[in-house]
């Protein structure tokens, strides 16, 4: 849990509050934290009162994005620091089209985890 930077800040196209993810999903907050703490979901401080946000695309409706969570790690085994992973999720890729949290959300995560375990090469 970072502070966010306006480069990410400006790419992320909506963000949700703990809160709200947790209403979402029909858990409690503590839910939402533990998914964090896990690194099942990025979670930034940003706004005037620096709370926890997590970028709304990482939601699907009552869930967590299929393929996210493993993409996570994958980014994280090759060295990512939680903003270098926002922001190559959240940078449009040619090849997909779109960007990498698009193709996850469309259920294209085998061609994002690809691409994942290519940049550890």
């Amino acid at each position: 849990m970072t502070e966010i930077d306006a480069k990410i800040d400006a790419l992320v196209p909506a963000w949700l509050t703990l809160p709200d993810i947790a209403e979402q999903l029909g858990v409690e907050v503590t839910r939402v934290r533990q998914l964090v703490k896990e690194g099942q979901l990025i979670a930034v401080r940003r706004g005037e009162n620096r709370a926890l946000h997590v970028p709304a695309a990482f939601i699907d409706g009552d869930k967590v994005v299929k393929g996210l969570s493993g993409t996570l790690t994958l980014l994280r085994d090759d060295g990512f620091t939680d903003e270098e992973m926002l922001e190559w999720l959240f940078t449009p890729d040619p090849t997909l089209p779109g960007t990498p949290a698009q193709a996850l959300s469309e259920n294209r995560g085998t061609e994002v985890k690809r691409r994942a375990q290519a940049l550890a090469v």
